[in-house]
């Protein structure tokens, strides 16, 4: 993990600025933390201690589901819609393998960011897939272990969106991109599959959430049918919360049914949002 990076977090502790030293992260208070052998550093507060992310076997499903480009045409718009200069920092917040934050980083060299995550497994996976990467593990729904104003640009894909947080540490020229699922997104599935389906008030959820701190300056319908054999179905359904909801042996039953290769809407909303109090 390189140490400009660090030097963008704070201790989850005194919330005062880290400093990397050799292997360990430190503030100037003496709190430490040190980096995992696997590359990520373990920011997550005390009281957070027990919360469980994603499990492996779903950021394995994630991994190869969007290594095959299925969910591409999210990642090209959240390219198309990033406004950074060269060295600017972004971070994604539940950023679980790092897909779309790779993508925005894209081939500018000096560009950095950060990837927030709760799950282990998926900062495990994240610290592999970019030097210009720091994974960190944290809690989004607490104060995020980064300084006041340090991001540029701030990412949240079907993610927790903690907005007091995320505006505090947004720059106030920073854009914050939020992709959420529409009612249509993976409807073909949803019923028989025993899908969660999408709350119909999301749209409106989402506003109520983020307007105190925020104010929406463009949308983005993302809308096409995805051809998907019954391996791609069965990752999509694992990499998701439904994981957590279905009954392994039942979905692949449900699965072995569906015609191959079954046509799959993806159905999203692309929203940009800049700082409400941009001057402050």
């Amino acid at each position: 993990m390189r140490a400009d990076l660090v030097a963008a977090l704070r201790c989850p502790v005194c919330a005062d600025g880290l400093t990397l030293v050799g292997r360990t992260a430190r503030c100037p208070r003496g709190h430490a933390y040190d980096l995992a052998k696997q590359g990520y550093l373990n920011l997550l507060p005390a009281a957070s201690n027990g919360i469980e992310g994603d499990s492996a076997e779903m950021v394995g499903a994630r991994t190869v589901f969007l290594g095959t480009g299925h969910y591409a045409a999210i990642r090209d718009a959240l390219i198309i819609a990033t406004e950074l200069g060269p060295d600017d920092l972004v971070v994604e917040v539940g950023a679980g393998t790092g897909y779309y934050l790779a993508g925005v980083l894209g081939l500018a060299p000096q560009r950095r960011g950060i990837a927030l995550d709760v799950s282990k497994f998926a900062a495990r996976r994240v610290a592999k897939v970019d030097p210009r990467i720091a994974s960190v593990v944290c809690d989004a729904w607490q104060e995020l272990p980064l300084l006041d104003r340090s991001a540029q640009l701030m990412l949240n894909v079907f993610a927790p969106r903690n907005a007091a947080e995320m505006a505090r540490v947004l720059a106030p020229t920073g854009r914050l991109l939020v992709v959420t699922p529409n009612q249509q997104h993976l409807a073909e599935l949803v019923d028989v599959l025993g899908l969660v389906s999408v709350d119909e008030e999301k749209d409106r959820r989402l506003q109520e959430s983020l307007s105190g701190e925020f104010v929406r300056i463009g949308s983005e319908a993302i809308e096409e049918s995805m051809r998907l054999d019954r391996t791609a179905v069965e990752q999509l359904v694992l990499m998701t919360p439904s994981a957590r909801h279905v009954n392994y042996r039942e979905l692949l039953q449900r699965i072995a049914v569906l015609p191959e290769p079954a046509i799959v809407t993806l159905s999203v909303t692309l929203s940009i949002w800049q700082p409400r109090y941009r001057s402050s």
